[in-house]
């Protein structure tokens, strides 16, 4: 392994701007991650089920493509259905077996709509159609001979950084209140469909929310004002836990009560009707969207979690920078990016770049520690499998 061990230079937290972004769990783009995600579990929990081992697929291209609505108070109608397409590569046949590949990503689906987007009706309000084909061979077989030592299906590269900033945490939490079961219980109003832009200017935190609401549980314009300031005050009870900044939070922009024109809708989510979704354009695996930092553009959800770097390689160097920030004295932060390069055995990636904010310590005495970590995590990319099959580790 070429290992690379070099100052960093500064972190966002540094800077007199820092500009963070979440797309929540109802959000368009962050349910096509997590169809793709819960398909390559079902894919792989039934495939270990059946031949002990799992098989060649990829399936992270998932569109979903918004109906149409007409959502108002009391009430609302979805009149066109929500079209998703499931795509990608799968083995569905091993052996002489043949494996229900449309049925399991079909289920898995309907499984994930579900649970997001409780108020949407299956039947009649989401059409889903199952396009995935069998890998191409070459692939296939190269994925087969790593079943002792699992070879990079792919030539690209695996991002991470730790610690979060202060910025960053609460872009990544505030959503959390909003879409709990108590609040659900005590809101029922409040959609899934919820967006984040942070702004930190200094030491001022601005955050401007997109929070769907949904027209059944509301009387009128005044109860959606009320839900509305009620979803607000969640927000920045939440962010003033996680920071001592002064922090601000506008939710729903772009309402103008006066007129009625307000994020209303009858599901909870704009995908019935303002917005479509595809997997990968939204948050990277640490659940964010960080310009200010190093990331990369590979769409982790639905890729197998076995030979994929562009999935593994993105968890292992989080994984990476975490375990340099707490373990090794001196070091207040770290960047690490992996890149792979296709049939290489994955424990082995072509370069590993790890990049230390240090404080006082001179890097030329870390490195034998840096080699340690970074060979012990690429080590522990099993464990990491073992998460994402039991959903314990999230990718969005």
């Amino acid at each position: 392994m070429d290992l690379v061990v070099q100052p960093l230079q500064s972190s966002p937290e540094f800077q007199e701007v820092e500009i963070v972004e979440r797309k929540g769990l109802g959000h368009p783009d962050t349910i096509c991650d997590a169809i793709a995600e819960h398909i390559s579990v079902r894919l792989s929990r039934h495939y270990l089920e059946r031949f002990d081992m799992i098989l060649h697929h990829n399936v992270d291209k998932i569109l979903l493509c918004g109906g149409s609505s007409r959502p108002c108070f009391g009430g609302g109608e979805v009149t066109q259905p929500i079209e998703i397409y499931l795509s990608g590569r799968a083995t569905g046949e091993w052996r002489g077996a043949t494996v229900p590949v449309h049925e399991i990503a079909v289920a898995a689906c309907r499984d994930v709509l579900t649970q997001r987007l409780p108020e949407l009706d299956l039947e009649r309000e989401v059409r889903i159609t199952s396009r995935i084909r069998p890998g191409s061979a070459d692939l296939t077989r190269l994925f087969t001979r790593g079943r002792r030592v699992p070879l990079a299906n792919d030539t690209s590269c695996g991002a991470g950084f730790a610690p979060l900033t202060d910025l960053e945490r609460v872009v990544l939490e505030v959503e959390r209140p909003l879409t709990s079961a108590a609040t659900k219980r005590a809101h029922p109003a409040i959609g899934s469909d919820i967006k984040v832009m942070g702004v930190r200017r200094t030491d001022r935190i601005s955050l401007t929310i997109g929070c769907a609401l949904i027209g059944r549980h509301l009387a009128g314009m005044d109860e959606y004002a009320r839900e509305k300031e009620a979803a607000r005050a969640l927000v920045l009870r939440a962010a003033r836990d996680l920071t001592k900044r002064e922090v601000e939070a506008t939710l729903n922009a772009a309402d103008d009560l006066n007129a009625g024109d307000v994020f209303l809708t009858v599901t909870g989510t704009s995908a019935e009707a303002g917005d479509d979704g595809e997997v990968g354009r939204g948050n990277r695996t640490n659940g964010l969207i960080t310009p200010y930092r190093f990331m990369t553009m590979e769409a982790a959800a639905g890729k197998n979690p076995v030979s994929h770097v562009g999935k593994l390689y993105n968890l292992a160097a989080d994984k990476i920078a975490g375990t340099l920030v707490a373990q090794i004295l001196g070091v207040r932060g770290a960047t690490c990016v992996l890149v792979s390069q296709i049939g290489r055995p994955l424990d082995d990636p072509q370069v590993a770049d790890v990049r230390l904010l240090l404080n006082g310590t001179k890097i030329n005495g870390l490195r034998a520690e840096v080699e340690f970590v970074v060979r012990d995590q690429l080590e522990r990319l099993p464990e990491l499998r073992r998460e994402l099959l039991e959903e314990r580790l999230g990718v969005y």
